[in-house]
């Protein structure tokens, strides 16, 4: 039986990751090519995918293997499980399509997430070797497109709703916009993830830190949404570009902040899938998982009364996380939660979007995390707009402080379909001249320019206060009284590792 779509998670993790790639990085299920894939499948399509990160295929592998299968169409999901990842995925994604398109041009191909989504008009201009792209999430797009019989009769493709393409005069062509699915359609239109598709979940491996609870063991290693969305308008997210249902150049994430969630009885068959493979770490990839009570607390009801000794990573805000919650959480087993708290400034979080914690006191709300022995990853980010060497300062002293179990230090990037890109764009900074650049960890990371410091500025002052936190005796000491001798190592293996920055003027 022919294939008429092979979904493809891209392989391009050396480039945006460095020497982190080989044993510290995450690598990740990619969800949205198997949540794509079931529901096409569902629709009685011959489906695949191939997950070119889990299996290390390089580019010229990558392309073998899609030859091999000989779909219809070539579908690159460049989503992510974080703001950057869809960008930074396009690295390995066009990389991979230009040699496609030489060597097979009668593959179809076709790209979908959330940087084709926020950059339609801009994607078909730049990459010829993208034949057509999907509009929004692509759930409705793309079995749309399967549809057509004879993908090069522009008449045909003119019809489909929801995709982008250059017509037989090089002119590039949106149609009208398709549907997201609304929350009620979910478990039908979007029925899960095709598991069976992809490679076996040990291929998959959890970031280090989520593991010191699981005996250091990183793989194997699942992760799913359990919500897609964001009722939230932070500045420097992108996460709900995926929701546009027009094309207007304009648009940024803040003006489709929809959430959806998947019913707890849906999810919980998830979960006891998880558990006949045996699978200890999972990851709830939902941007927030702490904020509807009626959702998460079902799910952590559902899952306390079946005692899977799950070691579950999910994601919460300051203000939605309760004192309330916390016991039946870790119950449940969430033994981490991350916590976006970007800057404890209220000032420079109001500039954002993110201020409406202030009445919040930060270190009270983590202590009461730590107290029901639920451990905190803390994400910050430096180079926010209103930053100034004063505010970077006590940014790094607050983490230092609070001292939690994990911390993530960003910096401002300027996400295509974030208020921060259009923002950008507006003033004329400097912005990724590559989609690696897109990266924190790559070689050529191009981050945000604040008003008082430069680019320059901030990129090193983030790699100094990574380095400086996590070999800092205090921390160390912590990770040792709670997690053992193979987390304080994993650590130090880690600082072991220095990111070359072309910025900062290193060469490789």
């Amino acid at each position: 039986m022919s294939l008429d779509i092979l979904f493809i998670h891209p392989n391009a993790s050396g480039k945006i990751y460095q020497d982190l790639n080989k044993d510290h990085s995450a690598i990740e299920p990619p969800i949205w090519a198997g949540m794509l894939a079931n529901r096409c499948r569902n629709k009685k399509y011959n489906v695949q995918v191939l997950d070119c990160e889990a299996l290390r295929l390089d580019y010229r592998h990558s392309v073998n293997e899609i030859i091999n299968f000989n779909p219809r169409i070539a579908c690159f999901v460049v989503y992510g499980q974080q703001p950057s990842a869809s960008s930074q995925n396009m690295e390995g994604a066009i990389a991979i399509s230009k040699i496609l398109k030489k060597t097979k041009p009668e593959i179809k191909i076709l790209f979908v997430g959330g940087h084709v989504a926020a950059l339609p008009t801009e994607t078909l201009e730049k990459e010829n070797s993208v034949d057509i792209i999907a509009l929004n999430e692509g759930a409705y797009s793309i079995s749309n497109l399967l549809e057509v019989e004879n993908l090069d009769d522009y008449t045909y493709l003119k019809k489909v709703k929801g995709i982008g393409f250059r017509d037989e005069e090089k002119k590039i062509i949106l149609t009208n916009p398709e549907n997201i699915i609304p929350k009620n359609s979910l478990e039908k239109d979007l029925p899960g993830v095709a598991w069976d598709l992809l490679p076996n979940l040990s291929s998959y491996r959890t970031a280090g830190w989520h593991s010191w609870t699981n005996n250091s063991d990183k793989q194997p290693f699942a992760a799913f949404y359990t919500s897609l969305g964001c009722p939230y308008k932070c500045s420097f997210c992108m996460i709900n570009i995926i929701n546009r249902t027009n094309n207007s150049q304009n648009i940024s994430s803040k003006n489709s902040n929809i959430f959806r969630w998947w019913s707890p009885e849906f999810v919980i068959k998830q979960f006891e899938f998880f558990a006949k493979k045996g699978i200890k770490n999972i990851k709830i990839a939902d941007e927030l998982f702490v904020l509807n009570p009626n959702h998460f607390l079902k799910i952590c009801d559902l899952l306390i009364e079946r005692n899977y000794g799950f070691n579950i990573w999910a994601y919460s805000r300051i203000d939605t996380c309760k004192p309330q919650y916390l016991e039946k959480l870790k119950k449940a087993g969430v033994n981490w939660l991350g916590l976006g708290i970007e800057n404890p400034s209220n000032v420079i979080r109001k500039e954002v979007h993110k201020d409406s914690f202030k009445k919040v006191k930060i270190i009270d709300v983590i202590n009461t995390i730590r107290d029901q022995d639920i451990n905190v990853a803390a994400n910050y980010i430096f180079g926010l707009p209103e930053d100034t060497q004063e505010s970077l300062n006590f940014t790094y002293s607050f983490a230092e402080e609070t001292n939690s179990e994990m911390v993530n230090f960003y910096c401002a990037m300027a996400y295509p379909g974030s208020p921060l890109h259009l923002e950008a764009k507006r003033k004329k900074l400097k912005l990724p001249s590559t989609y690696s650049g897109y990266s924190q960890h790559s070689y050529d990371t191009q981050n945000l320019s604040s008003e008082k410091l430069t680019s320059k500025d901030i990129l090193k002052f983030r790699d100094e206060s990574w380095m400086k936190y996590h070999t800092n005796p205090k921390y160390l000491a912590l990770i040792k009284s709670k997690f053992g001798d193979n987390a304080e190592q994993n650590i130090k293996n880690m600082t072991k590792i220095k990111l070359k920055r072309k910025l900062l003027g290193d060469r490789i």
